[in-house]
């Protein structure tokens, strides 16, 4: 099943980010405490989709998307994130997760999804370049993580054309809430 995270999933969904704190994945040195990841949840999904793939109340996996840069011309762009469970990888969870996400990033009038990969990492760029992103550029030395500088990949995906100028940016929240429970549902 697929649906909109709560600040109730902090702990589970904090046991499943704490599987990538030691890898060069993310860029965080130490996991954040509960009460911080409950934060991250809220203030994420007071804008933006934050979704998470559950199989008997037991969440496998989540994703979100997240403003991509600062300045208001940025708003109709977006950066996406997943993490899943280790015992749930390879399963196609991610792709139903980013999927649904892209597809409410669209209702929002966001045009373009970007997802900062950790290079070397192969399975993530078989998985971007999949689900139909490309290669926009790389970072070089971009950060220090286990000892060893690591450069960062940018992909990026169209979700919708450049033909026109993009309609008015709506937050998450505002969609109609019939149309998410569609897209939750044709990805569960």
């Amino acid at each position: 099943m697929l649906r909109p995270a709560v600040p109730a999933d902090a702990a589970a969904l904090l046991a499943i980010y704490g599987q990538y704190i030691g890898t060069s994945i993310t860029f965080e040195y130490t996991l954040p405490s509960p009460a911080e990841f409950r934060g991250r949840i809220e203030d994420i999904s007071a804008v933006y989709p934050y979704l998470v793939y559950e199989k008997n109340g037991i969440p496998l996996g989540y994703a979100y998307a997240h403003r991509f840069a600062e300045r208001a011309a940025y708003q109709w762009s977006a950066e996406l994130s997943v993490y899943l469970d280790r015992d749930a990888r390879g399963r196609g969870i991610g792709r139903k997760l980013y999927a649904a996400v892209m597809d409410l990033l669209r209702m929002q009038n966001v045009r373009t999804a970007y997802a900062l990969v950790t290079t070397p990492n192969e399975p993530s760029d078989r998985f971007h370049l999949g689900m139909g992103f490309h290669v926009a550029g790389v970072t070089r030395n971009a950060g220090f993580k286990n000892g060893t500088w690591r450069s960062v990949t940018i992909y990026e995906k169209a979700l919708a054309d450049y033909d026109s100028p993009p309609g008015p940016w709506t937050g998450w929240r505002a969609l109609d809430p019939a149309a998410v429970a569609a897209v939750l549902k044709t990805y569960s």
